[in-house]
């Protein structure tokens, strides 16, 4: 083989890796995405409970004498 055709061939092999390892870089990312929306869902859920029991704790109970007034 030719020196040309052994660069031709290196250059392929790289373009191979290169190509492959941005699919797993791709398929990894998608994962995290889905997982982070999950995350984001759960914190949404969280959040909007934390303000309805906030609400009901802040409704105070009508003032009225003590019994020994």
């Amino acid at each position: 083989m030719s020196d040309e055709t052994n660069r031709i061939t290196r250059l392929e092999e790289m373009l191979a890796h290169q190509a492959k390892t941005i699919e797993e870089l791709s398929d990894q990312l998608a994962d995290q995405w889905k997982i982070v929306e999950q995350m984001r869902t759960k914190l949404d859920r969280l959040t909007e409970r934390f303000l309805s029991l906030e609400e009901q704790s802040l409704e105070a109970p009508s003032i009225t004498r003590p019994p020994h007034y």
